[in-house]
């Protein structure tokens, strides 16, 4: 795994190497992508190529629209940032290019630990490592007298302790977001559980059991100190809640702490005081419940050649040292020549410590990522059972794939 590569490469510091040339393209490029800083950091890094038109298109909704995008001819987007879960959704499609041959002849400078192969392919550079860990006001920890949480069961404890205070109480933040998100709180917690999510060998689902169904009664026990609105909160709007001062404790990514810990949109009191933890454990296991990821960027099938290669170039720029500045190196766990780690990402670092499993590269993992989207909510409204949900979960999946033709 090559996550584990990068942890052994002195805390993710890569070797010290020559700043790419200046970026001189010839054609269009068009980027569609997620919207949080660092991703801002590396369109602007494509945008600062000459000789052709660079343009972006950043969003939470990214992975609503970049497949349909990518699938016109020529593609409206020739190069989708994505993660480990959303570049399989774009190969099913065969809307992204492998990239061997654009490497050989523009990217042998690449260190090799940032080609992503799938099948022998290289389907995707990735630029940083990213993980969903622990982020809490340390002032209101101290004031209930409580040491920082290490267990979601630790949580539930302070959170009862919070609200009893008076402090807040909605003192739990989580992006619950029904879809991609609430499927992602799950995928962690199932693995926090020691789940599998198929059966050996297969892509036949089996997360209706005993794992499944505890992973679902914590999520539900921590709702229960969220916001009522929590199944339309992502990590935009959960990290907004304790920006205000309402969340004191809360699951969030590595790459959006920076966000939560800088002097913008809080008051001191609120943003002196979040601190950023490792991930967290659940139900006695020692298995973090968060997945590690990578972020990259890809190239669209549908493309003139020289379209294919100004978004190469264009996008190898967006992720050269010369990105890295005393703003952007607290953005997120870089894997680009010249990162100084920052305390920031002492979160992500400690997932990577601490062992956290990669989310799954699978080709019918985003079935079943949608499938979990879809049908866990009236679970947590509690409208119908556990089982009940995990079964409507695994007949749409099944369903979905067999349409794919991944099950018979």
């Amino acid at each position: 795994m090559f996550l584990k590569q990068i942890a052994l490469a002195s805390g993710l510091a890569l070797m010290a190497g020559s700043a790419y040339a200046d970026c001189q393209i010839s054609g269009n490029v068009s980027i569609v992508g997620n919207e949080f800083p660092a991703i801002h950091t590396v369109a602007k890094g494509a945008a600062s190529c000459t000789g052709g038109e660079v343009k972006s298109n950043l969003t939470a909704d990214h992975q609503k629209i970049n497949v349909a995008g990518m699938q016109g001819n020529p593609a409206e987007y020739s190069s989708a940032i994505i993660a480990n879960s959303s570049v399989v959704a774009l190969m099913n499609e065969d809307v992204i290019r492998p990239l061997d041959d654009l490497i050989a002849e523009h990217g042998q400078d690449i260190p090799k630990k940032q080609l992503i192969a799938i099948g022998g392919k290289i389907m995707a550079v990735a630029f940083m490592a990213n993980a969903q860990t622990l982020a809490y006001r340390k002032d209101v920890l101290a004031e209930i007298g409580v040491d920082v949480p290490t267990t979601y069961e630790d949580v539930l404890a302070a959170a009862e302790k919070i609200r009893a205070a008076g402090i807040s109480e909605y003192p739990v933040g989580g992006a619950y977001k029904a879809g991609w998100n609430l499927a992602e709180e799950f995928v962690n917690m199932y693995i926090g559980h020691g789940g599998e999510f198929f059966k050996a060998g297969s892509a036949e689902v089996a997360i209706n059991n005993e794992q499944g169904v505890a992973a679902l009664n914590m999520m539900k026990a921590l709702t229960e100190y969220m916001n009522p609105d929590f199944l339309t909160h992502d990590s935009n709007a959960t990290g907004a809640e304790m920006e205000a001062g309402n969340v004191m404790i809360m699951n969030m990514w590595g790459s959006r702490v920076g966000n939560l810990m800088d002097s913008e949109g809080a008051e001191k009191q609120v943003y002196s005081n979040i601190t950023v933890g490792g991930p967290l454990t659940v139900g006695g296991g020692s298995i973090p419940a968060s997945t590690l990821w990578w972020d990259g960027w890809t190239v669209a099938k549908n493309l003139s050649d020289e379209d294919a290669v100004a978004t190469f170039l264009a996008m190898k720029n967006g992720i050269s040292p010369a990105i890295l500045n005393d703003e952007t190196m607290s953005q997120a766990v870089w894997m680009i020549e010249g990162y100084t780690p920052a305390p920031v990402n002492d979160g992500v670092f400690a997932a990577i410590a601490a062992g956290t499993k990669s989310y799954p590269m699978l080709p019918y993992v985003g079935l079943l990522h949608t499938a979990l989207g879809d049908n866990l909510s009236d679970f947590l409204l509690g409208k119908e059972s556990a089982e009940q949900a995990l079964a409507d979960t695994e007949a749409a999946y099944t369903a979905a794939a067999k349409e794919k033709g991944f099950l018979r």
